[in-house]
């Protein structure tokens, strides 16, 4: 599995299932490898039983990955920090770092999502939570990439952005493996854009499967979706191309249309009637299309963006407007040209 490459001593912050598919990608590539779970018995739960059996059952830990519960053992020695953690959760966990210092690290973000109330990206929330970083020190790494695939080595694509053509490069190399392909792109903003906002449309896709409409509605939700995603990107400064990418088209694909994606599912069981507190509430994981939807609904009005699919999303999850009402609402808008 390992393809060339300088090892080095790497922290993952956040244990889900994502975070430690992670761990072990790394660790089993040859680096050192700290996991850090924020819940101490889950720590030592995870060292003694050598794998994850809560949410990535059957992966065993390799022996060069140790799992703590002080944030501080695990960033101190590391020249990489992988924040992990839920979107939502992303300010609070990298405001313990405030005290570590930053130079001559660099922080890879996996997390997808907008944050609430502030409207900001990940990596606009970590610049200025720590305020010691430059933009050149922080990265996302996003794209079509279920943990349960990941962790099973089977072909996945990805992509690492930054400001900084350097750093994408080293966390290329880094991650990169016989099965797990890392492309590079400089176009930050996009790149997170787009892989949030995919949560959202995906969302409206399991509502689509759940009340029971067909392939062609479906379609219709990715391609239209796609389309304010593209829009949104636009207004904040990305680049419209990397939505054609894959933490774009990509992740909104594999995201609408897979068994493994939290976010469809959600919709699917909201499609079949269930209230969104009795969907959430029986949920081992975080879906984080729910309060991205949200969150991206808030920015899309701040910024005069229309995006007709996120604020149905949002009205059927937020303000209990029924699936079919939504539905009759989006496909009786007034007429438009396909491209505006």
């Amino acid at each position: 599995m390992t393809v060339s490459g300088d090892f080095l001593n790497i922290a993952v912050l956040g244990a889900g299932s994502w975070g430690t598919t992670l761990a072990v990608l790394l660790a089993r590539k040859g680096h050192c490898v700290s996991l850090w779970a924020h819940r101490p018995e889950f720590a030592r739960q995870l060292s003694a039983e050598r794998e994850n059996r809560r949410y990535l059952q059957g992966v065993a830990f390799p022996a060069n990955l140790r799992v703590t519960d002080s944030i501080v053992d695990a960033v101190t020695p590391a020249s990489m920090i992988v924040t992990a953690v839920p979107s939502q959760a992303l300010r609070e966990t990298a405001e313990q770092l405030r005290g570590i210092s930053m130079q001559g690290r660099i922080i890879v973000n996996v997390a997808k999502g907008i944050e609430l109330r502030t409207g900001k990206r990940m990596s606009e929330v970590l610049l200025e939570t720590i305020p010691e970083l430059v933009p050149a020190q922080v990265s996302a790494l996003y794209g079509p990439s279920h943990a349960e695939e990941v962790s099973r080595e089977l072909p996945t694509t990805v992509v690492a952005s930054s400001p900084s053509r350097e750093t994408a490069e080293k966390i290329q190399d880094a991650f990169r493996t016989s099965m797990f392909r890392v492309y590079t792109n400089t176009d930050i903003v996009g790149v997170e854009i787009a892989g949030s906002v995919k949560n959202v449309i995906a969302i409206a896709a399991g509502i689509s499967d759940g009340i029971g409409y067909g392939d062609n509605a479906k379609a219709a939700i990715i391609t239209r979706g796609l389309a304010e995603i593209s829009r949104l990107c636009e207004r904040l400064g990305g680049d419209p191309v990397t939505v054609s990418g894959l933490s774009g088209i990509g992740d909104l694909v594999v995201t609408c249309l897979s068994r493994h994606s939290r976010n469809r599912y959600v919709g699917e069981e909201i499609g079949k009637g269930r209230s969104l507190d009795d969907v959430v509430s029986h949920m081992d994981m975080v879906a984080e299309g729910v309060l991205t939807s949200k969150s991206v609904y808030e920015l899309s009005r701040t910024c005069g963006v229309e995006m007709p699919i996120t604020q149905a999303v949002y009205e059927m999850l937020f303000e209990q407007k029924p699936v079919l009402q939504a539905t009759l609402d989006l496909m009786t808008r007034e007429p438009k040209t396909e491209i505006y």
